[in-house]
């Protein structure tokens, strides 16, 4: 199996595994001591016991949330994610009270792998839909 496949199978466990499960327990398995998420300004998501809040958070928020790997593309240390990720909003997010509605996004996660190991994390989410979907944003009618 070549490289670009290995860690392309790393990303998908690690999806399957721990995001899938909430199970933080075996984080150094998958991530770097050195691990950061590029699209977080504060670095409250830094490092392993930065992963596992942040994980064990959306957990709370979506105790049921499952994401499918749609797609992957890798290139070198590079793994592309296409998601979708679905969940039930039972805990807080960005200050709003649980509403109980199941939601779905999808959304792209870029990776970068280092000797078996995930060491950066970024991406985007389309938020609009769950925000949507959960009733925190509406659609104004039309004249």
């Amino acid at each position: 199996m070549s490289t670009t496949e290995k860690n392309k199978l790393l990303i998908r466990r690690y999806i399957e595994e721990v995001v899938n499960t909430g199970n933080v327990d075996d984080l150094a398995s998958f991530l770097s001591p050195d691990y950061i998420e590029s699209h977080d300004q504060t670095g409250q998501s830094s490092g392993l016991e930065g992963a596992k809040k942040h994980i064990l958070g959306v957990r709370q928020t979506y105790p049921d949330l499952h994401v499918t790997v749609e797609q992957q593309i890798a290139e070198g240390d590079w793994v592309v994610s296409r998601i979708t990720a679905r969940g039930t909003h039972l805990g807080t997010w960005l200050g709003m009270k649980p509403t109980g509605k199941r939601v779905e996004f999808t959304g792209v996660n870029v990776d970068r792998v280092i000797d078996g190991l995930i060491v950066e994390h970024g991406g985007a989410a389309n938020l609009l839909e769950p925000l949507l979907g959960i009733g925190a944003i509406q659609v104004a009618a039309g004249d």
